[in-house]
């Protein structure tokens, strides 16, 4: 079995695939995954709409314009998860129309995961019964399935396709990732390519064969009880990072097992040198390599930037 293969294998037994009834490759990250996972639904359905809420990656909104797919925004919540009311008054006005919904597993700035049971309950209370969900996974997707309650995001889930990074907390060191779909969907979009002697089923084509052998060594190193324990171990300096940014006065705050710290936007100069990405809030994510001396000394800069 080729490095790509067993890469795709952990991951589909990870995210509970259909046994024989799962296809993926390895990406050039979240990206690629998330317009695949687009074009797979817009081959499906090609009438459909694109529902995903505002804090959805900005290449989602970047994929559908790609591929034209009419499209509406879902409200998010405080805590940036989708709000299902507003995806249900969105939806009920084309209940005509098959739904694509991207559901965020881990949102960008707040590490929300959006529910995808509770997804398709929602469409189908609206009378909508021709439903694609894909599940951005781009952060979460390495521990996702292991967190203790597990979020409601893989196949068993009703995901039809999911996509992960490898450079975020697999620490890849350059962008890939990887994508995994039921296979009939896939088997749509095949092409036969006669003067390679193989069938085109992905976006890019040609494909990098240095990612798969890096992705198949952090798994084989790691295995699942690595993964466990280093998310563990990002989770606890998370805790203990929001409890410092609250002690100095500062308001922070995590979803559920989020190695995301949520805090209000910080002085430009602390943005600049830290490279603290900030839109209505800032935030910092503790991702394996992360040092608590890293972390006092940007909680002493925001401290005395705020005071």
């Amino acid at each position: 079995m080729s490095s790509n293969a067993k890469v795709v294998d952990f991951f589909a037994r990870l995210f509970r695939a259909p046994p024989g009834e799962f296809w993926g490759y390895i990406t050039n990250g979240g990206t690629e995954g998330n317009i695949y996972g687009l074009y797979l639904a817009r081959e499906l359905y090609p009438q459909a709409v694109a529902y995903f809420s505002h804090d959805t990656h900005y290449s989602v909104s970047k994929g559908v314009r790609l591929l034209g797919l009419d499209h509406c925004l879902v409200c998010s919540q405080a805590n940036g998860e989708m709000s299902y009311d507003d995806l249900a008054q969105k939806a009920i006005r084309t209940r005509n129309r098959p739904a694509v919904v991207v559901a965020n597993i881990g949102t960008t700035m707040k590490e929300a995961k959006d529910d995808t049971l509770r997804i398709r309950a929602t469409l189908r209370d609206v009378g909508i019964s021709e439903i694609y969900i894909h599940s951005d996974a781009a952060l979460c997707g390495p521990y996702a399935p292991l967190l203790d309650p597990k979020p409601a995001f893989d196949f068993a889930d009703g995901a039809d396709s999911i996509t992960l990074s490898g450079h975020k907390f697999l620490g890849a060191p350059i962008p890939c990732g990887v994508v995994l779909s039921r296979k009939p969907h896939v088997q749509r979009i095949m092409r036969a390519i006669d003067y390679i002697g193989s069938s085109d089923t992905t976006l890019s084509g040609s494909r990098n064969a240095y990612t798969p052998i890096i992705l198949w060594y952090a798994i084989r190193s790691l295995g699942i009880e690595g993964i466990k324990r280093t998310f563990h171990e990002c989770e606890q300096l998370a805790a203990s990072t929001a409890g410092e940014l609250n002690a100095c006065g500062v308001r922070a705050w995590r979803n559920p097992n989020a190695l995301t710290v949520v805090f209000p936007p910080v002085d430009e100069s602390i943005k600049a040198k830290w490279q603290i990405a900030t839109r209505d809030v800032s935030h910092l994510v503790v991702t394996p390599g992360t040092t608590k001396r890293q972390i006092d000394a940007l909680v002493a800069a925001i401290t005395d930037t705020s005071r």
